[in-house]
């Protein structure tokens, strides 16, 4: 192991129109011209800039979706967080939801207060309106006894931008961020598509080791070997370490933003595993419940947990509590669960070492948590594998896609020939490569030619578009179905 300080990796998120984008792209710029370079720089989703000789990595993801969804996935993507928050607005409800997303994924967060110059604006009495705002949200800023700084700027103007940067590189270093070149690789795609002259691309944020042209990776269980990398000016590199973003050629196929490569697929896998377990578990059972003992820090977290739980039961019971209440996992709760054949479930709690040990022995599940999101999430896929026994899935179509074509602004037509069944315009379609499922989603236009239809039949040729869309390539295997 070569430990190394590493360089921090920042995301930008809140309310929109209050300057996020403006913020970046006069970074960005700011960092071009101060190396008085006249070349040409790519969007690959992330870029390194410098300032008082450190290394700063922004992602420029497209927002709190992407973001939501990286972390879904298990990747820990930033290490820091700016929340932009416009003087003359204060927080508006894309606010509040970039704040439920930085305080889940547990990242030092720095408020980012931009159009400080904008005319007529009571600059004191509109940061104290901010700063109570935020409280309010659970962000306790310094001057109100928090560890969040405030940082007034301009994005237009760029005033108070260095001060940010110099925040970021503080905060940096007050969390001592590293990353072991030597280490076994592994990173995230924040950014993936099929470029008509390149094939499938991807940009790879290197979280730790060191990553190689030539060398072979898995992303979203598929093999590839890296045949090329380019760095966001557009600069070939033989490798990149760690907080280095990269656009990398030679991929199979496009992965889903998000997929993990590298030890970090090992956690997913891990989770799948585990959920898979939970599920058999219950299935081999007579009563179909998902039954728990549930152990918390506090009553409030407790209560929480039980209110957000029984919203499964609205329809019917498939959520027993059989126990709940404050304090460590300890023998009695592990006994109790074994008796009724329930999981344990902590959050914010320990686990004894006589209770691991009797759960062992008696086969309970134990899962403990510190993010409320992260329980209910894998709680709600253990009860959807549950009642997915119970449901018929029945295959209307299937249609081969042969060509595509770009429509609009953002937007591609799947040119697809009909090989069985038939399709709707309101079908529900999956799209599988490989006999792997790349997503699902809806059509949203049918065309025969050049006109809109309602159905296409076997044998016939035919465009898709889809929404939402799916990175789809020539060669899938689009289905048509409907679960009963």
């Amino acid at each position: 192991m070569s430990e190394i300080i590493r360089s921090p990796i920042v995301t930008i998120l809140g309310h929109v129109d209050h300057g996020k984008t403006t913020l970046l792209d006069f970074i960005r710029k700011a960092s071009v011209a101060s190396k008085e370079q006249g070349g040409i720089t790519q969007h690959i989703g992330a870029y390194q800039v410098e300032h008082g000789g450190k290394l700063i990595t922004f992602i420029d993801t497209p927002g709190h979706a992407a973001f939501e969804k990286m972390r879904s996935r298990g990747a820990q993507v930033a290490d820091i967080a700016v929340l932009v928050v416009a003087i003359d607005d204060g927080i508006m409800p894309q606010t509040t939801e970039a704040i439920k997303h930085i305080q889940a994924a547990k990242v030092p967060t720095i408020v980012a207060v931009n159009k400080i110059d904008l005319p007529g604006i009571d600059k004191g009495v509109q940061l104290q309106r901010i700063k109570k705002q935020l409280s309010d949200q659970n962000v306790l800023v310094e001057e109100y006894g928090g560890d969040v700084p405030v940082v007034e700027l301009s994005a237009k103007s760029g005033e108070g931008v260095d001060k940010l940067l110099e925040m970021v590189t503080l905060v940096a270093e007050m969390h001592e961020l590293k990353g072991d070149p030597d280490a076994e690789v592994s990173g995230v795609v924040i950014e993936a598509n099929l470029d008509k002259f390149k094939g499938p691309i991807a940009t790879i944020l290197v979280r730790d080791g060191t990553l190689k042209r030539g060398t072979e990776i898995i992303v979203n269980g598929i093999r590839s070997k890296i045949r090329g990398m380019l760095n966001w000016e557009g600069k070939v590199l033989e490798s990149a370490d760690p907080s280095t973003p990269v656009e990398v050629l030679g991929l199979e196929t496009v992965p889903p933003v998000g997929s993990l490569i590298g030890k970090d697929q090992l956690a997913i896998v891990a989770k799948e595993q585990i959920i898979a377990s939970l599920v058999e578990k219950l299935r081999a059972g007579e009563d179909k419940s998902l039954k728990l003992v549930i152990k918390a820090d506090k009553q409030g977290s407790l209560e929480a947990i039980e209110a957000s739980l029984e919203k499964f039961n609205e329809e019917e019971k498939l959520v027993k509590i059989v126990s709940s209440g404050t304090g460590d996992i300890g023998e009695a709760d592990i006994k109790l669960a074994a008796s009724v054949k329930a999981i344990a479930l902590g959050f914010n709690v320990k686990v004894a070492p006589t209770a691991t040990k009797i759960a062992e022995n008696e086969h309970v599940l134990i899962r403990t948590y510190n993010i409320i999101y992260e329980l209910l999430d894998e709680m709600e896929e253990v009860i959807e594998g549950m009642i997915r026994p119970g449901e018929i899935e029945e295959v209307l179509g299937k249609a081969e896609i042969i060509a595509e074509f770009p429509y609009g602004k953002n937007e591609r037509i799947a040119g697809c020939r009909i090989l069985e069944g038939g399709f709707n315009r309101s079908s529900k379609v999956r799209i599988v490569r490989e006999k792997e499922i790349i997503g699902e989603t809806k059509l949203k236009s049918l065309r025969k030619v050049k006109e809109e239809v309602t159905h296409v039949d076997k044998g016939n040729d035919c465009g898709m578009i889809f929404d939402p869309q799916v990175d789809f390539i020539v060669g899938d295997i689009v289905e048509s179905f409907r679960i009963i």
